[in-house]
């Protein structure tokens, strides 16, 4: 926001209906008047219908969280990789522009497309996936984020656990035994990346089966906006559950289909554990930032209860012993 506004009581306060409209005309948009708020907490993400029938999809970006530098990062790394064919949901442009700016908003607007999450039973689609994936490593291996941050153990996770601790955050009756086996999970990741000393790629960096979407046409990748640098198989194990010989089975058809592309250095699946450690903390910590917006507590009721940290207490601890097994093997 600029300096001169008023100070809101939360980030998104003055996005109103009309502010989403106006802003969509702003730059030659034509919307009816008709919104449909979709499901997104970190940013606001809506449906606009147009005057012409067809309808956009305009994303007004979290205030403070990303720099305009980063976000045109963002923008050019999913337009190149349209231009190697890698189905990706791109910006729309306005006079050479993708991101725009509005009563200090910042927004993009993009194509509406839909999709399905996939079906991640289905030994076929596994293999599609790899190959996309393998696809889109191939090109993120080419060129380095310059804004955008990499994906470490100190800033997903012991900085996402010093803002716990030192808010009024963690029930107090847990808070020393969530320290102390975050902690310890934390040093074992540690460990762990510094063993295998990873190669930094670019990443979509959220790729859970959420971000990709089918339709009849094949499957396409959604919101880049978590897209930064990181180990390779970041973008392949949130595709991976259940015991480890049914995450081994996955992988390997993962694999089958990704090895088309790109290739996959072996001694990353050690991270896996590690990195499903940082995104527990770090889911918390994302929570515990955005705890003044009102859509936080309304949405996410049960973050400040006892019975929420009673539970990330259990899985961290559950976490430090998956750390310290053999990783996953295929």
């Amino acid at each position: 926001m600029n300096a001169s506004q008023p100070r809101l009581s939360h980030p998104y306060e003055a996005l109103t209906p009309n502010c989403i409209l106006d802003a969509l005309e702003s730059v030659g948009f034509e919307p009816s008047g008709s919104l449909l708020a979709l499901n997104s907490y970190e940013n606001r993400v809506y449906q606009v219908s147009l005057n012409d029938g067809g309808f956009v999809i305009a994303k007004f970006y979290r205030p403070d969280r990303w720099s305009s530098e980063a976000i045109l990062e963002e923008h050019s790394f999913s337009q190149e990789l349209a231009e190697h064919e890698i189905p990706v949901v791109t910006p729309l442009q306005r006079e050479g522009r993708t991101l725009f700016e509005f009563n200090g908003f910042r927004f993009a607007v993009f194509p509406r497309q839909g999709g399905r999450t996939p079906e991640l039973e289905q030994t076929d689609t596994l293999e599609q996936l790899g190959r996309l994936l393998g696809r889109l490593h191939a090109v993120g291996a080419q060129q380095t984020f310059q804004e955008r941050p990499s994906l470490t153990v100190h800033h997903f996770g012991y900085d996402s656990l010093n803002f716990l601790l030192k808010g009024d955050f963690i029930t107090p009756e847990v808070k020393t035994n969530y320290q102390n086996a975050a902690e310890e999970a934390l040093q074992l990741a540690s460990q762990q990346f510094e063993a295998v000393l990873p190669r930094n790629i670019r990443l979509h960096g959220d790729c859970h089966p959420g971000n990709i979407l089918y339709t009849d046409n094949g499957a396409h990748f959604v919101d880049l906006d978590d897209a930064r640098m990181g180990p390779a198989i970041q973008d392949l194990w949130m595709l991976l559950s259940g015991s480890n010989a049914e995450m081994s089975a996955q992988l390997r058809h993962l694999l089958k289909g990704y090895r088309v592309f790109y290739e996959l250095d072996l001694t990353e699946l050690a991270l896996i554990e590690s990195l499903r450690t940082l995104r527990l903390i770090h889911y918390s910590a994302w929570l515990a930032r955005r705890w003044h917006d009102p859509a936080f507590p309304h949405h996410f009721p049960w973050f400040d209860s006892p019975r929420y940290w009673e539970e990330q207490m259990i899985t961290l601890r559950e976490q430090i012993e998956r750390l310290q097994q053999p990783s996953l093997q295929l």
